[in-house]
């Protein structure tokens, strides 16, 4: 089940976000640290009502932001749809020990599901540039990379921008 996160949730969304962090730093991918994501992110995810959980035998196991928010970093992407009608997927993570199990392609269909259902023209969203299994991972959804962000606080390694037009 994917459902709108409480706040009370959050140090179990952290937790989730820490394991994602160690797990790919130990394949040397240094996409996540202590300064991203953050309980205030969380919070303002919340607070808009944009945070959701997937749970799984009432266990909190993955979380992802849909948002209609377009930060500023994305001001500079040529996007394919020529509007800003569009959703943006941030910080979607599945607890390692469930990864590999179809529950971030849940998490996605959710999202793009909720676009469809807002009449949206496309999903947007970045992935780290040095994470190549999230890249092939919205390549086979059949998003297309557009172009470059960067991070500063996060990596000196860009972040790539796809976009899927629904």
């Amino acid at each position: 089940m994917i459902r709108q996160a409480k706040l009370s949730e959050i140090p179990e969304i952290l937790a989730i976000t820490k394991a994602c962090s160690l797990d790919m730093q130990r394949k040397g991918i240094y996409q996540w640290n202590e300064n991203y994501p953050s309980r205030a992110a969380f919070i303002k995810d919340i607070k808009r009502q944009e945070l959701y959980v997937k749970v799984l035998r009432e266990e909190i196991i993955g979380a992802t932001v849909v948002s209609t928010v377009k930060d500023e970093e994305y001001k500079a992407i040529e996007w394919l749809a020529s509007n800003d009608n569009s959703i943006y997927v941030h910080r979607l993570c599945v607890h390692p020990d469930f990864q590999g199990q179809g529950h971030a392609q849940s998490l996605m269909d959710f999202a793009e599901k909720l676009a469809r259902k807002g009449n949206f023209a496309s999903v947007r969203l970045d992935t780290f540039s040095q994470n190549l299994r999230n890249q092939r991972f919205y390549e086979i959804r059949g998003y297309k990379q557009l172009g470059d962000v960067y991070f500063p606080k996060q990596s000196k390694h860009p972040f790539h921008c796809y976009e899927l037009l629904l």
